[in-house]
């Protein structure tokens, strides 16, 4: 075996070092650059709504005894009307006029009545599908395991702000920034089919009010373009333009409460010239037809995220 003198040892490290040094950090370089380059993960699914404050299993069982019949005969019940005053926030709400939202919940569930659906034994709808003014329609769902309540109220306002409009309400809940998929997956199941059957169309301006009496934006995170590997898939150009419509829909609706400061009975919704601008930078950034929809999208997520504020641009970010 050879071995080099200690002195061309030295220099022979010497000479390694000094061409290889460079290389090391010039691959550390593109590295750093190939990781920056790098599409991020997905965002994980936001966690679900947390409701407050469970009603006892024992004030909800009675409700198996209306399955299958009127909502009506249902609302003569004292123990149903004490449910209600369980899960409706006090607070105002604007149904052509100023009312309790309590009165507007009782209003739209007097129209003309529905079966009571109850499902797997659990879930409770009771819904009516009209109103005596503005298109009005009522729900209220019950998970008699869990000990929640969720209730709904649409319609169309002609006051000038965003319509038609469907706000959910429920004294359980504490949040004041929502997604749809938060809420319990088997509501939004039984949500569906109540808004297949009282004619509520799938895309409508949406609001949650919580325990607090305030309005805030529900906003649609579905992909109207999504179908299980065993569906037939959607027609590309109508989903495609459903998620346009559907963020255009929650950007409205966070200006309208940003404006109006999430007032439950907000009303005269007017645009100012920030809007304006901005509608006419989306315009010229994405143009308007079908091949700019993908832009037209990302742009209006991000600015009804700005339009939320801090706490909408947390809840909502990785969404474009």
């Amino acid at each position: 075996m050879w071995f080099l003198p200690s002195s061309l040892r030295c220099c022979k490290l010497a000479s390694t070092l000094v061409f290889t040094f460079p290389l090391l950090l010039a691959g550390t370089l593109l590295a750093a650059q190939d990781a920056e380059k790098a599409p991020l993960p997905p965002p994980g699914p936001p966690p679900p709504a947390v409701f407050q404050n469970p009603m006892p299993v024992d004030q909800l069982i009675f409700l198996n005894d209306y399955a299958g019949r009127s909502a009506k005969d249902l609302r003569k019940d004292k123990r149903f009307k004490n449910l209600l005053k369980q899960i409706t926030p006090r607070t105002e709400y604007h149904y052509g006029r100023d009312m309790p939202l309590s009165d507007t919940s009782d209003m739209l569930l007097d129209g003309p009545p529905l079966p009571v659906e109850i499902r797997e034994g659990r879930y409770v709808m009771v819904g009516s599908h009209g109103g005596p003014y503005l298109s009005g329609r009522g729900f209220v769902w019950f998970d008699m395991k869990a000990g929640i309540g969720l209730g709904g109220v649409y319609f169309h306002p002609v006051n000038g702000e965003p319509t038609p409009t469907l706000a959910i309400f429920s004294r359980q809940l504490k949040d004041d920034s929502l997604v749809s998929s938060q809420l319990p997956a088997p509501f939004l199941q039984d949500l569906s089919q109540w808004a297949l059957v009282a004619g509520v169309p799938p895309l409508t301006v949406r609001y949650f009010i919580p325990d607090n009496g305030r309005k805030y934006v529900l906003v649609h995170d579905e992909d109207y373009c999504w179908a299980p590997p065993d569906a037939v898939a959607p027609n590309p150009d109508r989903c495609a333009q459903m998620n346009a419509d559907a963020a255009d829909l929650d950007m409205n609706a966070a200006y309208f409460m940003q404006q109006t400061h999430n007032q439950a009975n907000a009303t005269a919704w007017m645009l100012d010239q920030d809007q304006v601008a901005w509608l006419d930078l989306r315009v010229r950034s994405c143009g308007i037809g079908f091949d700019g929809l993908p832009c037209r999208i990302r742009i209006t997520r991000q600015r009804t995220r700005v339009l939320l504020g801090p706490r909408g641009r947390e809840m909502h970010a990785g969404r474009e």
